[in-house]
């Protein structure tokens, strides 16, 4: 099958987006007969008329519609494709964050927060799960990845992990829940709510362990918007980082309990090796 002619394709596109043949011809520099010819040939080698001549105008055909949808997707990943191989490029691509499911929505606002002031950057959010995200990022899908663990070397690469911050974890919630004087007595006491997260979820599982306690668990969440909401709700006390529920803390709405739970989540952004790495990574937090 004979390939797709990409000059035949950027001359459609100038002729789809202004919609006259004439002005085209002028922006291109070629005259009117060249461009319609080569028009013909890109229609002859899709089968499909793309245009119907509305008066002076040309309006495109569906099959037309189509291709310009196509046609700009193929220049954008072109732009796009020399950016990224010309580090002193002036043309901006975005930065691709992937995300843990269950890391918190603030502290990932607090690592893109540096991006947000300039204009030129753009940044494209991805959350799933950590399989899924390492995958992306040996694929270079992603330029790096957020999460709590430090990932095991891939299939055919080794990741680089990069420890950005640590949060202590505590025990949150209405006031009127936190006014027991032991830890033990919090625990065994008021409904919990406790995030999947495999760092908190052990270092919980080791304290209960050493208190000879049996909490009362409420909820097991792995999404930690959802343990914000169920704290700020006075469903139970949420076990979390203070990042996760930093405006209801602020506000009075919601406390910290005086308890040490000898508990820290450590957050790590995750990169693999790449001679074009996305410059804005440098201006990140801890990168």
């Amino acid at each position: 099958m004979a390939q797709l002619n990409y000059h035949h394709l950027r001359y459609f596109r100038e002729v789809a987006t202004g919609g006259h043949l004439g002005r085209a011809a002028e922006r291109l520099n070629v005259s009117q007969s060249a461009l319609s010819m080569q028009i013909r040939q890109l229609e002859d080698r899709l089968g499909h008329a793309l245009f119907d001549r509305v008066g002076r105008r040309l309006v495109l055909t569906e099959a037309g519609k189509i291709a310009l949808e196509h046609a700009e997707r193929i220049f954008t990943e072109g732009a796009a494709l020399l950016a990224t191989l010309d580090l002193s490029s002036d043309v901006d691509r975005p930065l691709r964050v992937g995300a843990l499911s269950t890391l918190s929505r603030n502290f990932q606002m607090q690592f893109i927060r540096p991006l947000l002031s300039n204009p030129r950057h753009r940044v494209v959010l991805k959350s799933g799960n950590t399989a899924t995200l390492l995958s992306d990022l040996e694929t270079l899908s992603l330029d790096v990845v957020l999460t709590t663990e430090i990932p095991a070397a891939g299939e055919s690469t080794a990741f680089a992990a990069q420890k950005i911050a640590e949060q202590p974890v505590g025990i949150h919630g209405h006031p009127s829940r936190l006014h027991y004087e032991t830890l033990r007595d919090l625990l065994r006491t008021e409904p919990l709510i406790l995030p999947t997260e495999n760092v908190i979820r052990a270092g919980f599982e080791n304290l209960i362990a050493k208190l000879g306690v049996t909490p009362h668990i409420l909820a097991d969440v792995d999404d930690m918007a959802m343990v914000r909401l169920l704290a700020r709700e006075n469903a139970g006390l949420a076990i979390a980082p203070a990042v996760v529920l930093a405006d209801e803390i602020a506000s009075g709405r919601v406390a910290t309990a005086p308890f040490d739970l000898g508990i820290a989540e450590p957050f790590f952004a995750v990169t693999v090796p790449r001679s074009f790495a996305h410059p804005a990574l440098s201006t990140l937090a801890g990168m």
